[in-house]
């Protein structure tokens, strides 16, 4: 069995986030990803390879083709982590509200 790797080493990539959002709209083959992107082939399919190894996205069999769609199950976990952070954040918000509201009513 191969080793998944890490979500968010996929999304750490800004070419990869693009690809991503590329996908979140529709189902695409390598070569319409890549005509968006000003590299080599070669390097979309790296990243395609990656995002499919993080099981951000998958690949469905279409005749010759290959169509690749973005899994949103798995992009709610990225979601998921962000909320917790959101949520200490917030909180630290509050306290900081709370303490300079009572400085300044002192």
């Amino acid at each position: 069995m191969k080793l998944r790797r890490d979500i968010f080493q996929a999304i750490a990539d800004p070419t990869r986030r693009s690809i991503l959002i590329l996908l979140a709209s529709q189902t695409m083959t390598a070569g319409a990803i890549a005509n968006n992107f000003d590299v080599a082939r070669p390097t979309i399919s790296k990243h395609i390879q990656i995002l499919n190894e993080c099981d951000l996205i998958e690949a469905n069999q279409q005749g010759r083709e290959i169509h690749y769609q973005i899994k949103i199950d798995k992009m709610k976990e990225i979601d998921k982590w962000l909320e917790q952070l959101r949520t200490i954040w917030e909180n630290r918000f509050d306290q900081l509200d709370n303490l300079l509201n009572t400085l300044k009513n002192k």
